[in-house]
């Protein structure tokens, strides 16, 4: 069982009908492997897709990495099919797609209802609908298994007729919404994929608006893009730095109780303290 605090920097999606990419993903620095049975997936091998994702979760061999298998909607053919089997599979997530409404997060749990405990329910942001409710669906995760947003922007690009340019422009305050959300309701929340695998630089300059942003990592679509995604969602040596030495001042006898202080010509806060502790933390469960 995977722990709730592991990092969740990259997210590298996989068609589950390429049992190569999947042996690969064994050795990949990714921290979590989806595998994907809807959109990489052709209509006529959906079937033979699903069991070979459920044959490779069984298998295991993945270490660390947290397992997804990101299904078919529920109103497709295949849907209700998919949830039935990867119920039992043992995989760490199910990531749902194309989420609107609360109820429909409602109806993906009640799917699941026979899965493990620890089986968590991971959702798609990637419909206009959606974008009205976000706040609602996020607080379905105080009654269900959903634990964890993905922005799906290039469905939302399409349902929006909206061009997707490397600055994203259209979608800022989509993204900040959905930011919010989780953050209001304690959903880890992952930015959706940059479809320029070539290019590593634009890739970065992606990754790093996810980051300020305030995501907790990135989805990708090839191997060459996870090393950089961890890079800009690790703390950096300044970040760490600082960390440390807001955690030393106000651990000094002179600053107990005090709500703000001075650190290194700078002002900190107790906000600044909570933040240091974390990136500490991160920092931590990254080296292990």
């Amino acid at each position: 069982m995977k722990t709730p605090d592991q990092p969740r920097r990259s997210a590298l999606y996989l068609p589950a009908s390429n049992p190569k990419a999947i042996a690969k993903a064994r050795t990949l620095p990714a921290d979590i492997i989806i595998l994907d049975l809807e959109d990489a997936v052709a209509p006529d091998a959906k079937a033979s897709a699903r069991d070979a994702a459920i044959a490779a979760v069984r298998e295991g061999g993945f270490g660390d990495r947290e397992v997804a298998i990101r299904v078919n909607g529920v109103d497709t053919a295949w849907g209700a099919d998919d949830l039935a089997a990867v119920a039992h599979s043992g995989v760490d997530a199910v990531l749902v797609p194309k989420v609107s409404t609360p109820s429909d997060i409602d109806r993906y749990d009640a799917a699941l209802k026979d899965a493990p405990p620890s089986t968590a329910l991971w959702a798609m942001i990637e419909t206009c609908a959606c974008v009205s409710q976000l706040d609602a669906i996020a607080a379905r995760a105080e009654t269900t298994r959903l634990s964890l947003f993905i922005m799906g922007v290039n469905d939302l690009a399409k349902e929006m007729r909206a061009r997707l340019t490397p600055e994203r422009t259209p979608f800022l305050p989509v993204l900040t919404l959905a930011i919010c959300a989780a953050r209001a309701n304690g959903v880890v929340i992952l930015d959706g994929v940059c479809n320029e695998f070539r290019d590593l630089g634009v890739f970065r300059t992606e990754a790093e608006q996810g980051r300020l942003f305030g995501f907790d990592g990135k989805t990708l679509i090839h191997p060459d893009q996870i090393a950089p995604c961890n890079e800009v969602f690790s703390p950096g040596t300044d970040e760490l730095s600082w960390a440390h030495a807001v955690i030393a001042a106000f651990a000094l006898p002179e600053n107990a109780g005090k709500g703000a202080i001075r650190v290194e010509g700078k002002m900190a806060e107790l906000l600044h303290l909570d933040e240091a502790e974390r990136f500490i933390a991160m920092a931590a469960r990254i080296r292990r």
